[in-house]
């Protein structure tokens, strides 16, 4: 993998990621596709919507299908017919949100499944491993998620864990060569929790041990946004410009805005899909959601501007129709939708920094989208 930073306007980047499996142009969102799958929409309208790379989560595709049929089917590519680059999370988040039924441990973690209760055990070493048998573009360590709130004893003692896991990964990564004849890269994670001097200490840490690529991990959990921003702030200065960030599991359009302003070029988050099988859509004036009786006879499309298949195609008023009616293709037109929304977003933004006016444009934007509708959940 090779990352190539092409522009900055402030701290907002414009860059390229290349791969054996393509190039991504950066700031980019990447859909959520945890087994295998995106929920909702096929692997052919991901490409049509402007899917540059998805992501993929090892916890979940180690219980099933299990990383051993993966690798007989060619590795993850082949699997799900995807051509474009995959990121693999390590499952980390995963294994840590199923609190008590896991037991971390300096060598690793033990979890019981969320399918039928099997004890399983992850280390820093089986993960890359696992990855390998994926076969992913880009691999993530594993880590652990402080949750928040969170004691300041309990984020340095994790945030420690967290840094001798990651050394552990980077020697296996170098141990262990890629399976399916493309090279795969491996992302570092800063933790803290919300402690700036945790942070700066995590990222400094992390470069040393010169990894592909840096992930900011651990925010969005419940944290105040203002929290989240200026934790991005505080880290974003030891990362090195020539290699990619990544925020992990953010968020909404302001969220995307804010963290490209201060120097993210990579995010991931399950709210367009989720939010949009649940009948909400974003468009360039706000959120709306279309089982309001306000669009019962609305004619007009989701989205005047957006050229994507569902607005070119439907009203509000046959959308909500199908929505109230629970037919299945409702979920698809709106995931659709949301996702091409997600990657104008970030190709707009990606020209703003190119053409030197991002904050004027992110402004504007953001203005526009206050919306009587408009929703700010995680």
């Amino acid at each position: 993998m090779r990352f190539t930073l092409l522009q900055t306007d402030g701290r907002a980047r414009a860059g390229r990621i290349e791969t054996d499996h393509g190039a991504v142009e950066t700031p980019v969102f990447m859909a959520v596709g945890t087994q295998g799958a995106v929920k909702a929409i096929q692997q052919r309208e991901l490409e049509e919507v402007g899917a540059q790379i998805i992501l993929g989560n090892t916890y979940h595709l180690y219980l099933r299908p299990g990383e051993s049929l993966i690798e007989k089917a060619g590795g993850l590519h082949r699997f799900i017919n995807w051509r474009r680059p995959i990121l693999t999370d390590s499952g980390g988040y995963q294994i840590f949100s199923l609190s008590d039924l896991r037991t971390i441990e300096e060598s690793g973690v033990s979890f019981r499944s969320h399918l039928d209760g099997g004890l399983h055990r992850f280390t820093p070493e089986s993960v890359v491993t696992i990855q390998r048998q994926l076969g992913s573009d880009i691999m993530m360590v594993l880590d652990e998620c402080a949750p928040y709130p969170c004691e300041r004893e309990y984020a340095e003692a994790s945030n420690e864990l967290t840094l001798r896991w990651a050394e552990r990964c980077k020697m296996q990564f170098e141990r262990e060569a890629p399976r399916y004849g493309h090279s795969q890269a491996l992302f570092g994670i800063v933790q803290g929790s919300v402690y700036p001097d945790l942070r700066e200490q995590s990222a400094r840490s992390l470069v040393t041990m010169e990894f592909d690529g840096y992930a900011l991990g651990g925010l969005a959990v419940g944290e105040p946004a203002e929290t989240m921003y200026e934790m991005i702030s505080i880290t974003e200065p030891h990362l090195p410009d020539h290699k990619p960030r990544y925020l992990m599991g953010v968020g909404t359009p302001a969220n995307l805005l804010e963290a490209v302003e201060r120097g993210i070029d990579m995010f991931d988050c399950v709210m367009p899909t989720r939010n949009g099988r649940n009948g909400m859509m974003f468009t360039r004036s706000g959120t709306i959601n279309l089982r309001n009786a306000v669009h019962k006879e609305d004619l007009s499309p989701a989205d005047e501007d957006c050229s994507c298949y569902t607005c070119r195609s439907f009203s509000r008023a046959y959308l909500r129709h199908i929505f109230v009616s629970r037919e299945i293709l409702a979920l698809q037109l709106a995931t659709i939708h949301n996702l091409a929304f997600y990657n104008w977003l970030m190709s707009s933004a990606r020209t703003a920094i190119l053409e030197s006016r991002y904050a004027q444009w992110k402004d504007a934007t953001l203005r526009n989208m206050q919306h009587p509708e408009t929703m700010q959940t995680h």
